[in-house]
């Protein structure tokens, strides 16, 4: 090993060939030292179990998946269970499949780059593109934050009927109190988010229990159907608010927290740990949500619809949705019913603000203390709403939800597209990135949700400028407006698509590992190098794993 130490000492550059052919490769002694306990692979780590190397990745993907689990979710999942019963279970499946590819996809680009998504698009796009896209995920923090600040503010309400706009602000300084405990370490507070989960999913878990869905039903609701007066519409809005832009955003950057050694076999054991977690983490997302729509479903259904609670079936809110708990909690219900959407929106805010903090911090490379940009990104994102619940109180915060859930449909291009883009480009991703069948699959089912989402708002909005009582003058006005605006969209959107990606972050490491393997065998020329003879580049040889 000295003699091996000393022949890298020796070594100081890399020599290739002219058309990429490696004739003769030496590495200075960083390169060949053994994988260091930073790296998380050294002696005492190898020796480690699999399931003590996997919990040390576990927290980002559990954090990542209360955004399917906000406010927003549960007053979509309430309504088309009321509307529909199970039959739209089956988009909820969907739809976090598709969450668990593109979240994987997100955590791949974190891990492997070494760079979040946000820096990434910093680094890509053109000036005035790039500002263009911090606004615009900007927008989408806003709209994903008002259902989880509002959730909030009606369960402070129903609690200890504080007024809602009263609520806003205190969500937004309860938020910014429970983010305070990162000083205590990130694992205490992922502690505290799983906490308020689980008080949520056992309220509706318990109801589930009670009134027990018939299985036969809930079963036939995985396939894919959709009959009865606004099923496409409830189905739409249930797919728009489980796939969310700015957590596309934050699981990339929540990735970075861990240590993953720059080496070929880390990075794909990162990949795949990182995987795992998520898979866990959304399947219990998804059986919560099952657990919403059901609960709902058959108290709403014909056989125990009562006089009393049909008229709240045909509406239900955040605001009223607690009747449904009073099968087996009575007069409880209301308290349990709000600790439950306390729980829901008080944690999906805390992730809300990690995203704005990490889009901020990406786009603008803002060199600012913790506590302040958090400051900025609470404000920003509680205005809104406290405006809003202001003016209009209860009613207008709640339409205020509904138009949220539009906006974010909307957004949804401008972060999958570069997510999709960098995570298959091999000047991103290298060795690391999509396969074909991964490509094919994304691409696919992105495109689709994105063209779902803008054919069914473009049409609703003309059909609401058709049969508006608007004056005929204020209709042509806002089509004057809104028309090129779309089109601007449209192009933007084709923009971003067919763009070609022109900054390299993956760092290459050509043939490293077969290095280390030739200097341990001794393998060496008079001067030192390795001698690998006329041996072309190939994107395949990276991905030979280290040397045990």
């Amino acid at each position: 090993m000295a003699s091996l130490q000393q022949q890298a000492s020796d070594a100081t550059r890399v020599a290739l060939s002219g058309s990429n052919r490696i004739e003769a490769v030496t590495l200075t002694p960083p390169t060949i030292s053994q994988p260091s306990d930073h790296d998380g692979y050294s002696n005492e780590n190898e020796q480690k179990p699999g399931w003590r190397k996997f919990l040390s990745f576990v927290g980002p993907g559990f954090l990542i998946s209360l955004a399917y689990l906000d406010p927003g979710n549960l007053e979509t999942d309430l309504q088309a269970g009321a509307d529909h019963r199970y039959e739209l279970l089956w988009v909820i499946l969907i739809g976090l499949l598709f969450a668990l590819i593109i979240q994987s996809l997100a955590a791949n680009l974190g891990v492997t780059t070494g760079k979040h998504l946000s820096e990434l698009c910093k680094a890509e796009y053109p000036l005035f593109v790039k500002y263009c896209l911090w606004l615009l995920a900007e927008l989408a923090v806003i709209a994903a934050d008002i259902p989880e600040v509002i959730g909030t503010a009606f369960a402070l309400n129903i609690l200890f009927h504080i007024p809602v706009w009263a609520g806003v602000l205190l969500t937004g300084l309860s938020t910014l109190l429970l983010l305070g405990l990162q000083r205590f370490g990130a694992r205490k507070l992922e502690l505290l988010i799983a906490v308020l989960v689980f008080i949520m999913a056992g309220c509706f878990f318990g109801e589930m229990s009670y009134v027990k869905p018939p299985a036969s039903e809930v079963l036939k609701g995985f396939l894919p159907k959709l009959s009865g007066q606004g099923a496409t519409g409830d189905a739409i809005a249930l797919l728009g608010a489980l796939v969310m832009p700015h957590n596309l955003f934050l699981h990339s950057a929540l990735v970075l927290s861990r240590k993953v050694p720059s080496s070929v076999r880390g990075i794909n054991d990162a990949c795949r740990y990182f995987l795992i977690e998520s898979g866990i983490a959304l399947f219990i997302a998804f059986l919560i949500n099952v657990a919403v729509v059901s609960v709902s479903g058959t108290v709403c259904s014909a056989d125990n619809l009562s006089s009393q609670n049909s008229d709240q079936c045909s509406d239900i809110t955040l605001n009223s949705a607690s009747f449904l708990l009073q099968n087996v909690l009575g007069r409880s219900s209301s308290t349990v019913y709000a600790i439950a959407l306390l729980a829901s929106g008080q944690s999906s805010a805390i992730t809300g603000t990690y995203a704005g903090q990490y889009i901020m911090q990406g786009f603008l490379d803002l060199k600012m203390k913790t506590w302040s940009r958090n400051l900025m990104t609470r404000t920003i994102a509680i205005t809104p709403s406290l405006i809003v619940s202001i003016i209009g109180g209860s009613s207008g915060a709640g339409r205020l939800i509904i138009i949220a859930s539009m906006i974010l449909s909307f957004e949804l291009p401008f972060a999958l597209i570069p997510l999709l883009k960098f995570s298959s480009s091999g000047t991103k991703m290298g060795p690391h990135k999509n396969s074909i069948i991964i490509i094919v699959i994304s691409w696919i089912l992105g495109l689709g949700i994105i063209g779902i989402n803008v054919y069914y708002l473009s049409t609703a909005f003309v059909g609401w400028l058709i049969h508006s009582t608007l004056p005929k003058v204020a209709n042509v006005f806002i089509g004057i407006i809104v028309f090129p605006l779309m089109g601007i969209y449209v192009l933007s959107v084709i923009y971003l698509t067919f763009r070609k990606d022109t900054v390299k972050t993956f760092i290459e490491t050509k043939n490293v590992h077969i290095v280390q393997n030739h200097m341990e065998k001794g393998l060496t020329n008079s001067n030192g190098q390795v001698e690998l003879g006329e041996v072309p580049y190939r994107e395949d040889l990276a991905s030979i794993p280290l040397p045990e």
